[in-house]
């Protein structure tokens, strides 16, 4: 591991007040998170999924999806997409 992560890794964990395990287990978990945020918001953009889909696929509920996809920016509405979403409601 870089000296720079292993550093900051070290300042989480002294910030948090977790040990090295559970610190490396939360930071994990939350990545991973946020990539199957960032993963379904692109297959939404893309067209490859519906919004509830998407919303499955981030773990996240319908409208904390449709909220995400708006603070990021993220157009899907197009007349497939939307009769299949609102079918999917």
């Amino acid at each position: 591991m870089p000296d720079d992560v292993e550093d900051e890794l070290e300042t989480f964990i002294d910030e948090e007040n977790l040990d090295r395990s559970t610190a490396i287990r939360k930071l994990l978990s939350e990545g991973l998170a946020d990539w199957r945020q960032d993963h379904a918001l692109r297959l939404l953009e893309d067209g490859e999924v519906t919004v509830s889909r998407g919303a499955e696929i981030a773990d996240l509920s319908t409208w904390e999806f449709v909220v995400l996809a708006r603070d990021r920016g993220v157009t899907w509405v197009g007349d497939e997409g939307l009769a299949a979403d609102l079918e999917s409601l």
